[in-house]
């Protein structure tokens, strides 16, 4: 099993969520975080007085998945999230040693 971490555009969460969903993938966690990779911020006027923005919106996708899922989800990932400019974001891939579905108590594949 792995743990794919993806970091992307706020704007494009649906249409990868969409994209995840086509290949049958469907659990997944969403959290809005602020980073700056390269693209390092920007400056913004706010009532006249110019500020540095340092750290930008993004959105952090958690998802784990089978061994022969993952290339499948990475590639649907970054073929979603895409848009060829700078701050496009970065997935990671993790192993994962074990996994326990609270409720019924299942592990591992039959977990996710």
């Amino acid at each position: 099993m792995k743990k794919i971490e993806a970091i992307i555009k706020p704007f494009k969460l649906d249409d990868v969520r969409e994209a995840l969903a086509d290949i049958s993938i469907t659990g997944m966690t969403v959290t809005e975080v602020k980073g700056f990779g390269r693209q390092k911020g920007h400056t913004e006027l706010y009532r006249g007085a110019e500020y540095m923005v340092d750290f930008l919106p993004k959105v952090k996708l958690d998802i784990v998945v089978t061994d022969d899922q993952v290339e499948r989800c990475v590639e649907a990932i970054m073929k979603t999230a895409q848009t060829g400019r700078i701050g496009d974001g970065k997935i990671f891939v993790f192993d994962v040693e074990r996994v326990v579905r609270i409720r019924t108590g299942e592990e591992d594949e039959d977990a996710i």
